[in-house]
């Protein structure tokens, strides 16, 4: 692992549990769960995607307000255009009788408008407020920025991470200097992290597992790599770990948490049996993402564009509509492949909960097969006391 560089400390550094809380754009990363994650000793992340660099600033304060400890913030690269403009006119007329069903106008896809910034989702404003007022930890979706950016971040003191699907991209990290890569899987909720969105890809493979992509990426690059996609158990953070990665990166194990700021609609979902599968989806934003599959995503899946942020620009409304008038078959239900084991336990019961089976775990591949070995207190990090025993179920 690349050791920290001048002021800049390293990601492990950070935390005292190797547990980060995903940034998830949309409402869900409101600072109650990240300062509480950070709290317990995870690493808690806001999501600033979506969000005007005013917005990101008030969330910024409102978390230090919260907690002393570290947190980190998600920036969205701005994207090139891919899109088809009469492919997207197409979508917008096969979308017209879900705007007479919920009486919903569709977007504007020219303007960003509402609270979403403008068409570059505010990033070179973002920047500018991470650079005058630091966080710990700056991460990146969607791209990976230029030396300069990463270079002035790290003359703050910012640890940097860019999101990475392939070994390419990694590479690609790694040259322009960022601190770590947070390595997603496919089986991953929310949008693909990927630098350039390929309106052909969806025609052959999704992506990568995880286990195999932090395989490849590992003996591709020297950086910290941090562990992301389907992670909702100890057990499956101590085989991330065991693989290499220094933390694993959970999200749908957060979403259900009373601090989250997801729908209660939403919440509901991850472990209604009316929605078991999830799929990789353009029909609520027109790039790819992993959401549980209901009407909407399986009657316009199909036909939705390579087309964000304008596909998200139209349906945005459509959305907001479907939650108004309790109707999750109409919402974007973003999760992971493990959703069906969301615990509904709070985000510092949950992180201490993560822990003490990471810790079990790691006893048990200590003592082998048909071992009696116990944990070792505290082994999930040396430092601090013993995580308190997992409470499966318990709520918050």
């Amino acid at each position: 692992m690349a050791a920290a560089t001048g002021s800049v400390p390293a990601v492990t550094d950070l935390f005292r549990y190797p547990i980060v809380q995903a940034p998830m754009a949309g409402g869900a990363s409101r600072p109650e769960l990240t300062a509480a994650v950070c709290r317990a000793g995870g690493l808690g992340f806001l999501a600033a995607g979506l969000k005007t660099p005013e917005a990101m600033y008030q969330e910024i304060r409102v978390a230090r307000g919260l907690t002393d400890r570290p947190f980190g913030v998600n920036l969205f690269l701005p994207q090139r255009p891919v899109a088809d403009a009469a492919a997207v006119a197409v979508y917008r007329e096969q979308l017209a009788g879900e705007s007479s069903w919920y009486a919903a106008p569709l977007g504007d896809t020219d303007t960003g408008g509402g609270d979403d910034g403008d068409g570059d989702d505010g990033y070179e404003g973002k920047l500018a407020v991470l650079t005058e007022t630091p966080v710990a930890v700056v991460s990146f979706t969607f791209g990976c920025p230029d030396a300069g950016v990463l270079g002035a971040l790290a003359r703050a003191g910012t640890v940097t991470v860019v999101t990475v699907t392939s070994v390419a991209e990694a590479r690609t990290a790694e040259a322009a200097g960022a601190a770590a890569v947070c390595v997603q899987g496919v089986e991953a909720g929310g949008h693909r992290g990927t630098h350039r969105d390929d309106p052909y890809a969806d025609r052959g493979s999704p992506g990568l597992g995880l286990l195999t992509l932090l395989a490849q990426v590992r003996e591709a690059v020297d950086l910290p790599l941090i562990a992301a996609g389907g992670l909702m158990r100890g057990a499956q953070i101590a085989a991330v770990l065991a693989a290499g990665a220094v933390a694993a990166q959970l999200g749908t194990a957060f979403l259900v948490c009373p601090e989250s700021g997801a729908d209660p609609l939403h919440k509901r979902a991850l472990t209604d049996p009316l929605f078991p599968h999830t799929e990789l989806t353009r029909a609520f934003t027109g790039r790819p993402a992993r959401g549980l599959v209901n009407r909407f995503l399986r009657e316009h899946g199909p036909y939705a564009p390579a087309a964000y942020p304008q596909v998200h620009r139209m349906t945005a409304g459509l959305r907001r509509a479907a939650a108004r008038a309790g109707d999750p078959q109409g919402m974007a239900l973003w999760a992971g492949q493990g959703h069906r084991m969301a615990r509904t336990l709070s985000a510092e019961r949950l992180v201490r909960t993560l822990a003490a089976e990471l810790d079990e775990a790691r006893a048990a591949l200590l003592a082998g097969p048909g071992g009696t070995a116990a944990a070792a207190p505290g082994t999930a990090n040396a430092a601090g006391p013993p995580a308190a025993p997992p409470q499966k179920g318990e709520p918050a």
